[in-house]
Order: structure tokens, then C-alpha cells, then sequence
């Protein structure tokens, strides 16, 4: 299994200063995570900026979004290509906002996963249920059809350059927090979709990791969840110091300090 995943996804939030001194924060902050695998998602503006601020640490530099072909007339679009070029190894895709507010369909998140993998751009799959679903008893029925979607076409062995990550809808933002033993369900069920879906090493590599409010103060109790691979992190990952400290909930040892 790779190590822990812990990705922050600042949204439409930082200018080209406000993102440097977060970056900054987090590389100097950062030093001290043993085996945790750390990347910070900044607006497209932000991406040259960030990624040359953290080139020699180990922090890892991910896109919010991509579009599924490479160039042509998409005004305002960005492709898989140019985000590579910038220095991003990730890329979030499919994320609860973008198929809410942006009408991201099932098909159009398996388009981006394919040009993703084309550029060698690693995913970072988003799947997750809204209040209605789960109160209808389709949060299974859910995952399991955006995650059928989102690999049809991509070879079994391609998954192990995944991340999936579980964001139930309704626990964004909304005050609302999945217990422990929601979260530990819906991974399981992910991991065996997983593993039917690919070759069994790629099934197990893949990280799974919770999108759901993650915090400083609820995030110890999660990362110790069965098959909680990680965290992506929204509004918590905006304050460099709460944000390092949930990176902290997984790692393997004391830091070192300096």
C-alpha cells in the first residue's frame, strides 16, 4: 500500500500572495510528517506559483480540474497537458461541485480520468452520495455507479495510480459529520468494487481516502477507520497549521524536529 494520501483542495480561495504564504507554511510546517504523502490543489492561477515555491520539498502540487482533450476551442478550459506542464503529478476529478454546480456527468468524469492518464497525470477520484440518496438506501448503488463509469475503458492495472476519494455529499460543508462506522462501510464497499474492477495488487494499491469535513478535531478518530487511505481536505486546509495537523493524524513516527 502507498502511503497515506493528504491532499488540500483550496476551491476559489487564495490570490498569487495569499497562495505563496500558504505554500510556504505548509513546506516549512511540513518537514516533520513521517509517511504521510502531502499535495496541495491551488486555483489554476496559483499553480506556477505554488509549484515553484515547493519543487525541492516533498510536498506534492495537484490540479482542481482538467478538461478531456488536450487543446481546441474550449474557452476557459484548462487540459490535462498544460497542468503537467506546470509541475501537477495530481489531479481531483469528478469532485461533488463540479457534477453539482457544473453538471459534470458520470461520462464526462470517465472522459477526464482517461486524458488524465494519458498525460500521466495521477487521479484523484471523487464518488459520494447526497442526504436523498442515502436516505433512499443508494449510497451503494451510487458509488458503485460512478466508479464503474469513471473506469470503463481505463485498464485494470491503471487503477493502482488512483486515488478515490469518498466525499459524501451531504456531510460538506453542512454541519453534518458520517460516524465513523458510515465511513468504514462505504470504504469497504469501495475496496471490493475495487478489487472486482482491477487485478487484485492494483485493488489493494489503490488509496482510498474520506472528503467529508475533514478537521483538525475530527481527523485522529478517522484516519484510524479500516481503509481510510487519507484525507481530502477543503475549508480546514486554508490555515496551514490545522491543515498540517490533520496530515499528522496518519504518521508512522515522531517528527524529527529541527
Amino acid at each position: 500500500m502507498n502511503p497515506p494520501l493528504v491532499v488540500a483542495n483550496w476551491k476559489m480561495h487564495g490570490a498569487q500572495a495569499e497562495a505563496a504564504a500558504l505554500a510556504r507554511q505548509v513546506v516549512n510546517g511540513g518537514g516533520g510528517i513521517a509517511g504521510v504523502e502531502v499535495a496541495l490543489a491551488p486555483p489554476f492561477t496559483a499553480l506556477a506559483t505554488v509549484s515553484a515555491i515547493i519543487r525541492d520539498s516533498a510536498i506534492r502540487l495537484a490540479a482542481q480540474n482538467i478538461h478531456w482533450e488536450m487543446e481546441g476551442a474550449f474557452t476557459g478550459e484548462i487540459s490535462p497537458r498544460m497542468v503537467r506542464e506546470l509541475g501537477c503529478e495530481y489531479v481531483i476529478v469528478g469532485h461533488s461541485e463540479r457534477r453539482r454546480l457544473f453538471h459534470e456527468s458520470d461520462q464526462t468524469v470517465g472522459k477526464k480520468i482517461s486524458a488524465a492518464l494519458i498525460c500521466e497525470l495521477r487521479p484523484i477520484l471523487c464518488v459520494g452520495e447526497t442526504l436523498q440518496e442515502r436516505s433512499k438506501g443508494k449510497t451503494n448503488a451510487v458509488i458503485g455507479r460512478q466508479l464503474r463509469a469513471a473506469l470503463k475503458g481505463v485498464g485494470k492495472g491503471a487503477i493502482k495510480n488512483f486515488a478515490v476519494a469518498y466525499e459524501p455529499v451531504w456531510a460538506i460543508g453542512t454541519g453534518r459529520n458520517a460516524t465513523p462506522e458510515q465511513v468504514a462501510a462505504v470504504h469497504l464497499r469501495i475496496r471490493n468494487l475495487l478489487r472486482r474492477l482491477s487485478d487484485k495488487t492494483a485493488g489493494e494499491s489503490c488509496r482510498i481516502i474520506y472528503g467529508g469535513s475533514v478537521r483538525p478535531d475530527n481527523a485522529a478518530e478517522l484516519a484510524r477507520v479500516p481503509n481510510v487511505n487519507g484525507f481530502l481536505v477543503g475549508g480546514a486546509s486554508l490555515k496551514a497549521e490545522g491543515f498540517l495537523g490533520i496530515a499528522r493524524a496518519f504518521q508512522t513516527e515522531p517528527a524529527t524536529g529541527s
